[in-house]
């Protein structure tokens, strides 16, 4: 979010202000969040108390913290030092922008759940103005010429440790908005996350860190992981978060084989939830249930490949018109088949044909996952933390994860993966270079299927039960917005999509309701500001913005970078 700036001349004349000012903000932000924010101690996490500051005035104190350091590069003793690479003008504005958003929604926030302004106490009034004289100050802090960050190198341990910080951030928030039980605390958090983004960004941190990131791809891979392991025990054996989060890693696996079809081979498929339920339903059957209705029960890594097989078959079987048809064509064929599908699991009750499903009522009953001596629904504890039925099952959708993300990033530097990028941008001249384009469409299809389809076998036991009624177009159109939203053939960014539109309708049970007139209106705000996606590549950067000259350089040099 940017502002317009004010007039060059304004700024001049009022430039010797403005580090006074921001600084005044920065004392009275920390000074009020040392003090009783509301009257009510039962709304946002008791914010009623003096000198002991709740979860929301702590992340204040830390936002007027970092405004401090800002500060003191723009003018001060890190100037000399780090001042000439940081652009701490442009970083304190956007912070300072935000923190005034975020004191002002703390004070709607306090009004609408405590009915009336007046329970607002002085500590948030400080900080309110404290935010306003923050915001102020930077608007006229003067703007410095300063190098390239992108450009500076630092040691390797360095590199190490910013990832190391950058990657407890990333669990430390994961742990906090999950944790937040009303919805105002977690719609203020994001609105701080966001604000912190936004000064990195500015200031041009984050631009460094992708640039360290490319450097250390190793070391980023496997902190990523270990974050994404270490992340249930700091629930303290919630299974209500854990439920949450293994919904979404659920979601973001199905969505990592949708962008293999979509992002990389560019063939728009709307029924593509089919694939996950066919895994389901393979698992379902064979399951113990007393409702199973196939007689064999092999081991469930048995299952896993007959769940995977099956959906990887039908693949295939929705992949071959696509020979024929394309564009719109393919995408009412591909939503055909998940309706086709929907309707067969209705049907396939022994009235309508042979009793596989149970038709609407179903398979209930499923039974946890018990691999040799381990049982995901028992309770596990280690190191003195329990670890519940919905913690197992998220150690093994991590595994299935990580292997997703390890076909997809193969496949995506291979012949194949440019063979299916040479097809997404133009069909007929990447045949007329002797791409295989029949082959490659169809292994696209099955491909993506066979990932859905172990994520569906897993599911299937996580839930409990399969019903016809959990497959419906929605949840299609649901997995395509997540890419759209993420960024195409991206594994960061569909990862991050997936998480924004699984976790946005669980935290805020208001936003439920109006989930799909928000999200319709968040894919147009995307379509028409950022086409390529919350995290792009850089072939989509490219491709919609050609005319950015300095992006094209900038690119360029991040290859040259990489060759070295």
């Amino acid at each position: 979010m940017r502002i317009p700036n004010l007039p060059e001349s304004f700024t001049t004349k009022h430039a010797a202000k403005g580090w006074p000012l921001g600084l005044a903000g920065v004392a009275l932000l920390i000074i009020g969040s040392f003090l009783s924010w509301s009257y009510d101690d039962q709304i946002l996490g008791d914010l009623s108390l003096n000198l002991y500051p709740g979860g929301l005035q702590i992340l204040a104190i830390i936002g007027a913290v970092l405004g401090l350091l800002l500060l003191l590069t723009a003018k001060g003793p890190l100037e000399s030092r780090i001042g000439p690479w940081l652009d701490a003008a442009l970083g304190l504005r956007a912070l300072g922008l935000w923190m005034l958003i975020y004191m002002v929604l703390v004070l709607v926030a306090i009004t609408t759940d405590s009915d009336g302004l007046i329970n607002v106490n002085p500590g948030g009034w400080v900080s309110f103005v404290g935010a306003l004289l923050l915001f102020l100050g930077a608007r006229v802090v003067p703007l410095r010429e300063h190098r390239d960050l992108a450009a500076a190198r630092a040691p390797g341990w360095a590199e190490v440790l910013a990832i190391a910080v950058v990657m407890a951030g990333v669990l430390f928030g994961a742990a906090y908005a999950l944790g937040r039980e009303d919805a105002w605390s977690f719609v203020l958090f994001l609105v701080f996350a966001a604000g912190i983004i936004a000064m990195m960004v500015r200031t041009g941190i984050l631009t460094w860190f992708g640039h360290v990131a490319q450097r250390q791809k190793k070391v980023l891979t496997l902190s990523a992981f270990l974050v994404a392991f270490l992340f249930p025990f700091t629930q303290n054996g919630s299974d209500a978060n854990m439920s949450i989060a293994t919904q979404v890693l659920v979601f973001a696996a199905t969505a990592m084989g949708l962008n293999i079809v979509v992002g990389l081979a560019g063939l728009l498929d709307l029924g593509y939830i089919a694939f996950l339920g066919s895994g389901a339903y393979v698992a379902a059957t064979m399951s113990q249930s007393a409702f199973a209705t196939i007689g064999w029960k092999p081991p469930f890594l048995v299952v896993v490949l007959l769940g995977a097989s099956v959906a990887a078959i039908l693949g295939l079987i929705i992949g071959s018109p696509t020979l024929r048809v394309s564009g719109d064509y393919l995408a009412i064929v591909t939503l055909g088949f998940g309706e086709i599908f929907r309707f067969s699991m209705f049907n396939l009750d022994g009235n309508n044909g042979p009793n596989l499903t149970n038709g609407p009522n179903g398979v209930p009953g499923i039974p946890d996952l018990e691999i040799g001596s381990f049982n995901f629904g028992a309770t596990h504890t280690i190191a003195g933390i329990d670890l519940g039925r919905f913690s197992n099952y998220y150690f093994l959708l991590l595994i299935l994860i990580g292997g997703v993300i390890l076909v997809f990033s193969r496949l995506n530097d291979s012949r194949i993966g440019r063979g299916w990028v040479a097809i997404r941008e133009d069909e007929k001249a990447a045949e007329a270079m002797g791409v295989n384009v029949f082959g490659l469409k169809l292994l696209a299809f099955s491909v993506g299927a066979f990932l859905a389809g172990l994520a569906g076998t897993i599911k299937a036991h996580q839930d409990g039960a399969v019903s016809p009624d959990q497959y419906v177009f929605l949840e299609s159109a649901f997995l395509l917005a997540a890419i759209v939203l993420g960024g195409m053939g991206t594994i960061a960014g569909v990862l991050l999509g997936a998480t924004i539109l699984k976790l946005l309708p669980e935290k805020l049970r208001f936003f439920s309701e109006y989930r799909l007139l928000l999200f319709g209106l968040l894919l147009v705000l995307m379509m028409r500001f950022r086409p390529e996606g919350l995290v792009a590549s850089r072939r989509r950067q490219l491709e919609f913005h050609e005319e950015d000259e300095e992006l094209a350089v900038a690119i360029e040099h991040e290859l040259v970078e990489e060759a070295k």
